[in-house]
């Protein structure tokens, strides 16, 4: 009996991964319209405690004043981020074969002499061609995509129905959001649901330091770094300063692939050391200030996801279920980190564990 059951959970996980793999178009929509009411939940809650006069904000209410809040940055960030970013990545193309032309010509001889490395050979004019060749490769690659996209009419039909359907979605999940986490709690069976809460509730709590408190993070170390790249005058500040803070998600990755990038492009457009040692300077500041303002106001001392299993998860998802796989990566990886240190604190309780060599059954060496 035991092993049948065993045997049905294992067809049951895989059924369940095999349908989200052919709904994964479907589910996308949802998936993002639930990450987003996880992430209003907490708000809506501290505003239903409000009291205006001597009346409780309803639940509905409460979740418009949000809805309202997060229309109105999205609005903002459309208006007067998306011309700044337009602009750049339209620098960027047409600048970065000229780029590609002085990495090979002057920067690579110039490290050659310093490194004494001119023994090696390097053909800087092929380089530059291969590198032009492949970024023209790139950017045609990315113009075809893109209009694509642009006349395909069931791409574009999709896209309208899920900038209806994820508004409509998130907004009867946030108004529900409680009542729904309570009819799943009741559904456990009683004799394990202790436990079962006590691992959600700390599922909860990773997946609040690393989707609210990270995102926030994130956002911050993002607008540092445009910030003080802009103040030190470079042309690439905001795509530069913007992708440091997303990839900060991996604790020094966005630090050190911005530095490399901010160094790069310094060196490029002012051609002394003065600028470069600037846009270090910001960096150094953007990571004291995370070190010591940022991750401990917003992040806590909740544990955390390793590096590697944040690299891991996000790769892995996106092989398995492609843009599906990566919105759920890190929900399903933090859950699998606590399952795990449950399953490690059970085993060294365990009498597996603590069995004494010599004990009753036991054979003696």
């Amino acid at each position: 009996m035991s092993e049948s059951r065993n045997w049905f959970i294992l067809a049951l996980v895989v059924g369940t991964g095999w349908l989200l793999y052919l709904l994964s178009p479907v589910i996308t929509p949802f998936v993002i319209s639930a990450g987003l009411a996880f992430l209003g939940d907490p708000l809506v809650d501290r505003l239903e405690r409000l009291k205006v006069f001597k009346w409780h904000l309803s639940r509905a209410f409460a979740v418009f004043i949000v809805f309202l809040l997060f229309t109105t940055l999205l609005v903002l960030s459309l208006i007067f981020v998306l011309p700044l970013l337009q602009g750049q990545v339209k620098k960027l193309i047409t600048g970065a074969p000229e780029m590609f032309a002085w990495i090979a010509g002057t920067a690579l001889p110039w490290l050659q002499d310093k490194l004494g490395l001119s023994a090696f050979s390097l053909d800087a004019q092929s380089l530059s061609e291969a590198l032009k060749s492949h970024w023209k490769e790139v950017s045609s690659t990315l113009v075809g995509v893109i209009g694509k996209v642009s006349v395909g009419g069931q791409v574009v039909l999709a896209w309208l129905m899920n900038l209806v359907l994820v508004p409509v979605v998130t907004f009867y999940l946030l108004r529900d959001w409680d009542k729904l986490v309570l009819g799943t709690r009741t559904l456990i069976p009683r004799n394990i649901e202790p436990v079962v809460s006590n691992l959600c509730r700390q599922i909860n709590e990773v997946l609040g330091a690393f989707i609210r408190g990270q995102l926030m993070v994130m956002l911050a170390l993002g607008l540092i770094y445009a910030t003080g790249l802009w103040m030190v005058g470079l042309d690439l500040a905001l795509i530069i300063g913007l992708g440091a803070g997303l990839l900060s998600i991996v604790p020094y990755l966005g630090t050190a692939v911005g530095v490399v990038a901010a160094l790069v492009a310094a060196v490029f457009q002012f051609q002394d050391m003065l600028h470069p040692a600037m846009a270090l300077l910001v960096f150094v500041v953007g990571q004291s200030l995370e070190g010591m303002v940022l991750t401990p106001k917003l992040v806590g001392d909740r544990v955390g996801l390793h590096p590697v299993a944040v690299i891991f998860a996000v790769l892995a998802g996106g092989q398995l279920f492609g843009f599906l796989g990566i919105l759920l990566a890190l929900p399903v990886a933090s859950a699998l980190n606590v399952l795990v240190a449950y399953l490690h604190l059970q085993y060294r309780a365990s009498h597996v564990y603590l069995k004494q060599p010599g004990s009753p059954g036991e054979e003696s060496p």
